[in-house]
C-alpha cells in the first residue's frame, strides 16, 4: 500500500485525499490549522465550469489605473509589496495577448469540462449531494455597451461548449425579481450550479474521510526533502519531527508557493485576497448567483444568507485585512438590488492563490518526482478541487492522466 502525504486541508487537498482513499493509498494531511479558516471557506460557493476566460485580457491594463485610484474599487495593491508584484505582473500583462487569452482559454475548458465528472461520484460517495444546485448563473450588465465590448469573450466561451443565453433586462428580472431597473442585459450560463454553504461542504468532507481512514496531523511543514529510498520523500515539521512517505501532495494555496521553492521549483504565484460580506436576513431572496459584470463582485444565496463577495487585492500572505471592502461590497450591491438590508452582515477575507497566466499548477516537481503539484486555482478552487485532486491522485500512483497536463506544469515558470 502506498503511503502519500496531502499538505493542506482545504477543497483540493480533501478532494486529492478522497481519490487517493478510493484507490486504496494509505492517506496523512497535513495541516497547521484542519478546520481553521481557510479560502475553500468563505468562496461565493460557485461550481462555476463557465469561467474560462482568464484574469488577463487585451485592453485590461487601460482600466487598472482607475481601479487602483479608487479605494474601494475591484483592485488593490499594498504599496509595500508593489515591488514584489514586478515579475508577476510582467508575466500577466504577458497573458492578455489575445492569442494566449485562447490558448488559456482552451486549458481552463479542459480542466472545467471535467468537473462534474469527478465532483458528482464524490458529492455522492460522501453523503454531500444534498449540497449542490444546479440552477445556473447570470451575469447581469447596466450598459449595452459593456455587454457589447465582452460580446468576443461569450464567443470563445460558446466555441469551447459552454451553453450561454442572452437576456433583455426584463427577461433578466423575470428570473431574479429583486434585480433594479438599472440592468440593461443579462447573461444566463446553465452549466453553473453552487453549494449551500461551501464550509459546511469542506466540514462535513473531511468528516467523512476521517471516517474512511484518512490520517490528519497537525503540523506545519517547513521543507520537503528526497527520501531514503527511490520514489519516497521526507518531510520535515516545524516543531522538528520528520514524516517519511512515497509522495507527497503539494495543496496549500497561496502558501504551496514557498514549499515549491523550496523543493528547488521556480513559481509565479501570489495571494489575492478577496472580501465578502454574508447578510443573515438579507431581505431579498435569489435563486441563483448572479455575477456583475461592470462592477466585478457576485452575489450567492447560501444557507447562511446572501454572501457578496469579489475585490482583487494584492499585499501578500501577512498584511492586515481592510475590510471598509467588505461593507463597499454591500454599499455596490444596494445599487442593483433596491431591497436589500445592508445591516449585521458578517465580513470574511481569504487569501485566493493566483497565478498570473490564471491556470493551476497541476504535476510532479521538475526537481522531485515524488512531489506533486495542486494549487493555483485563483476564484475556481471550489470548481476545480474534484478535478484536481482525481488528476493529483492519478500521478501520485502512476497512473496515466486524464487530460493533457502540460499546460498546468510548473517549468512554465522556468
Amino acid at each position: 500500500m502506498r503511503h502519500v502525504i496531502v499538505i493542506g486541508a482545504g477543497i483540493v487537498g480533501l478532494s486529492t485525499a478522497h481519490h487517493l482513499l478510493r484507490e486504496g493509498a494509505e492517506v496523512t494531511l497535513i495541516d497547521r490549522d484542519p478546520a481553521g479558516d481557510k479560502a475553500s471557506f468563505g468562496n461565493a460557493g460557485g461550481i462555476a465550469v463557465t469561467e474560462v476566460i482568464p484574469a488577463s485580457v487585451p485592453g485590461l491594463f487601460f482600466k487598472v489605473p482607475g481601479w487602483l485610484l479608487d479605494p474601494l474599487g475591484p483592485l488593490a495593491i499594498r504599496p509595500a509589496h508593489a515591488p514584489k508584484l514586478i515579475p508577476w505582473f510582467l508575466r500577466f500583462s504577458k497573458a492578455g495577448s489575445a492569442a494566449e487569452v485562447k490558448r488559456i482559454a482552451a486549458a481552463l475548458a479542459a480542466l472545467n469540462g471535467r468537473v462534474y465528472e469527478d465532483l458528482l461520484p464524490l458529492l455522492a460517495e460522501n453523503g454531500l449531494m444534498g449540497e449542490l444546485h444546479q440552477r445556473g448563473a447570470l451575469t447581469v450588465y447596466e450598459h449595452e455597451e459593456a455587454f457589447k465590448k465582452e460580446a468576443g469573450q461569450w464567443d470563445l466561451k460558446r466555441s469551447l461548449g459552454i451553453e450561454v443565453r442572452v437576456l433583455s433586462g426584463s427577461e433578466t428580472r423575470e428570473m431574479e425579481p429583486a434585480l433594479g431597473e438599472s440592468i440593461s442585459r443579462g447573461v444566463f450560463t446553465p452549466q453553473w450550479s453552487h453549494v449551500n454553504d461551501p464550509k459546511v461542504l469542506v466540514d462535513k468532507l473531511r468528516e467523512s474521510l476521517v471516517a474512511r481512514g484518512l490520517r490528519i496531523l497537525v503540523g506545519e511543514v517547513s521543507s520537503i526533502q528526497p527520501g531514503i529510498g527511490n520514489g519516497s520523500v521526507a518531510l520535515g515539521l516545524s516543531h522538528g519531527h520528520q514524516v517519511l512517505a512515497d509522495k507527497a501532495v503539494v495543496a496549500a494555496g497561496a502558501w504551496s508557493g514557498i514549499l515549491a521553492r523550496g523543493v528547488g521549483d521556480k513559481v509565479l504565484l501570489e495571494s489575492e485576497r478577496g472580501y465578502n460580506t454574508t447578510i443573515a436576513d438579507p431581505g431579498v431572496k435569489l435563486s441563483r448567483e448572479i455575477i456583475f459584470a461592470e462592477r466585478h463582485f457576485v452575489a450567492a444565496p447560501l444557507s447562511c444568507g446572501l454572501r457578496i463577495g469579489g475585490a482583487a487585492e494584492f499585499g501578500g500572505l501577512h498584511a492586515a485585512a481592510n475590510f471598509k471592502r467588505s461593507q463597499a461590497l454591500t454599499q455596490l450591491a444596494a445599487l442593483y438590488l433596491p431591497a436589500l438590508k445592508t445591516e449585521g452582515g458578517t465580513f470574511w477575507a481569504g487569501h485566493r492563490p493566483a497565478t498570473p497566466d490564471s491556470l493551476p499548477v497541476i504535476g510532479r516537481s521538475t526537481h522531485n518526482p515524488s512531489v506533486i503539484y495542486a494549487f493555483g486555482h485563483g476564484h475556481l478552487g471550489l470548481t476545480q478541487g474534484a478535478t484536481t485532486g482525481r488528476l493529483a491522485s492519478d500521478i501520485a500512483l502512476g497512473k496515466p492522466p486524464l487530460i493533457d497536463l502540460r499546460p498546468y506544469a510548473i517549468s512554465r515558470f522556468n
